[in-house]
């Protein structure tokens, strides 16, 4: 009994001393299961932060890749780079083409409240900063430039105690304006090329939580430096783009200048018809009520028709020059106006001639003074008849005057006429000098006028030859539509009504309206501005013109200024402010 006696009290110590252990046990388990638990959610607070982060710089990556125009991409890169950081400010340099300086593009200050470069408006007059000594040798002592210069990241708690770098510049910043330059992040930006395009510096990095200025934490440099490589490879993009844009459109404007250089009496036409063009087109987007209130043409469209304008006359490269330079009626590769000028001079010594022949032959028969007296009276007329159709006739070469009926028919009485030279009969006039010099308006002839005409066909073809991007696909229909007519008496298609584009109607207007009123056409004197207004209002009446076009151009005021620039003040008058 004893035995069990002392085996049940062993027993129930051994129990009690597990139970002990258990509950140590327990308590530890307890312990290391907050503990375990703690790191948990440590962890998954963190691996929540960075996904945030990784979500973040995949959002900024598209709005990054997504943004073309270079100032807004610019802007961004340091905007999303102070977001990241709590930066309370941001520089962006841009390495220049030679490859010798940082370029300040973007400087942002919120303690300052500093906006400049980018959209802002406000010009950056900061010097440049110079990556290289003038002995040639690397800057290494200003910090960006460094970094340019070395791909390397500097992060620099306080840039007052910094060593290795010259901070005289932020000192002298700081004592002109009360700022206190601190922390400091210098990220180079390197593209897919593993070219250093730029560097992003951020200044004065804050705690979330208090405002007060702290180190740019370890995370967010990792972060920003993915953001730079990112913003490095979207801003080459889009400058890429933009170099083949203005590519494309230096290559259009060297047309154009080729095209008006044919003649220089066109000189500037298109220039002109551009600005127009796009005046027109700004009165259309400003329009608030009337037919195109709600028409907001957009930055695409605004291209796509100033590209058409550029190009309006690019066919005009196949149309033979004396066409285009024809100033006057007889003008072909030069002015036959002067071969009608020495046949008459011709005529005039025939008629001498014969006069003379005539005399000698009657006083060798003893003729009466009286016939000889008569002879040379009638003589006299007839070099009198001969003066007056020679001045009719040159008259008639200038295509300012309108060619009337009767004027018509003296021209073809005085081609018919003949003289007698080498012994053959000759016309006044060939055929073609008669053809020309009777043309009632202007200086073409109707084949000429079709060759001047085709010029519109062939825009539409040699145009839609080229490989435009969707966004500019209808510049050729555009461009080669300024001859169209709402009526559909135009060319090259005959498009009537409203299949007519209304860029193709802007345009029309621009061309017609720079045309009345060119001042340097030989063959017509500077037209008023009102004449010109009132010709394109029979030109609505006539439904060659958009009249809602023409009378959005005068209320708008886009006519006078226009005219202000590009007029005579002689040409200056009242208009009215209605195309009628």
């Amino acid at each position: 009994m004893e035995n069990k006696d002392g085996g049940s009290k062993n027993g129930a110590q051994g129990l009690a001393a597990r139970e002990q252990l258990e509950l140590q046990f327990g308590v530890q388990d307890r312990k290391l299961g907050r503990l375990l638990q703690s790191v948990v959610d440590e962890v998954k607070f963190y691996a929540g932060a960075q996904l945030k982060h990784i979500e973040k710089l995949a959002e900024i990556g598209l709005a990054l890749s997504g943004e073309k125009n270079v100032d807004r991409l610019l802007e961004m890169i340091v905007n999303e780079a102070r977001d990241l950081t709590f930066a309370d400010g941001g520089t962006l340099y841009i390495v220049d083409d030679s490859g010798r300086r940082l370029d300040f593009v973007i400087l942002q200050n919120d303690t300052m409240k500093t906006r400049m470069g980018g959209t802002s408006g406000v010009e950056i007059t900061l010097p440049p900063v110079p990556m290289y000594k003038d002995d040639g040798c690397p800057n290494h002592q200003n910090v960006s430039s460094y970094a340019a210069l070395t791909n390397e990241i500097v992060n620099i708690e306080d840039v007052y105690v910094a060593e290795g770098f010259d901070f005289t510049g932020p000192r002298k910043y700081d004592q002109s304006t009360g700022y206190r330059s601190k922390s400091m992040l210098v990220i180079p930006m390197q593209n897919h090329e593993n070219d250093i395009i730029g560097v992003l510096q951020l200044l004065n990095a804050k705690d979330e939580e208090t405002g007060e200025v702290v180190p740019f934490a370890r995370e967010y440099v990792d972060l920003v430096a993915s953001l730079a490589s990112q913003a490095a490879v979207a801003l080459t993009n889009a400058r890429l783009i933009q170099d083949l844009k203005e590519l494309l459109y230096s290559f259009i404007r060297s047309i154009a200048s080729a095209i008006d250089a044919k003649s220089p009496y066109t000189k500037g036409h298109i220039d002109r018809v551009v600005e127009l063009t796009m005046l027109i087109a700004g009165a259309v987007n400003g329009a608030r009520s009337g037919p195109y209130g709600s028409v907001d043409l957009s930055e695409d469209e605004l291209e796509e028709l100033r590209l058409a304008a550029w190009m309006h006359d690019v066919g005009k490269i196949t149309t033979p020059e004396y066409v285009v330079d024809k100033s006057t009626k007889l003008e072909t590769i030069f002015d036959r106006v002067e071969l009608v000028r020495t046949r008459f001079a011709l005529i005039e010594k025939s008629l001498e001639a014969d006069h003379y022949r005539k005399l000698a032959r009657l006083a060798r028969n003893g003729a009466p003074e009286a016939e000889l007296h008569r002879i040379e009276e009638a003589f006299g007329e007839a070099l009198n008849v001969l003066c007056e159709e020679r001045d009719f006739v040159l008259s008639c070469n200038s295509p300012g005057e309108f060619m009337d009926e009767g004027k018509a028919e003296r021209l073809r009485r005085i081609a018919e006429k003949t003289f007698s030279h080498n012994g053959r009969r000759q016309s006044y006039l060939t055929d073609d000098e008669a053809l020309n010099l009777s043309i009632r308006k202007g200086s073409l002839t109707d084949a000429e006028r079709k060759v001047i005409e085709d010029h519109a066909r062939m825009t539409l073809e040699m145009l839609s030859e080229l490989p435009f991007p969707k966004r500019l696909s209808r510049v050729a229909e555009y461009a080669a539509g300024h001859h169209e007519k709402l009526n559909g008496s135009g060319y090259p298609r005959g498009i009537t009504g409203e299949r007519l584009p209304l860029q193709a109607r802007i345009l029309a207007v621009a061309d017609v309206f720079e045309a009345l009123t060119a001042k340097d056409r030989p063959y017509k004197k500077p037209m008023k501005l009102s004449m010109a207004i009132k010709i394109l209002g029979f030109m609505c009446k006539d439904g060659h013109i958009d009249g809602d076009i023409l009378d959005l151009f005068l209320s708008s005021g886009a006519h006078k200024a226009y005219a202000a620039q590009h007029l005579d003040p002689s040409q200056l008058d009242e208009v009215e402010e209605a195309a009628g």
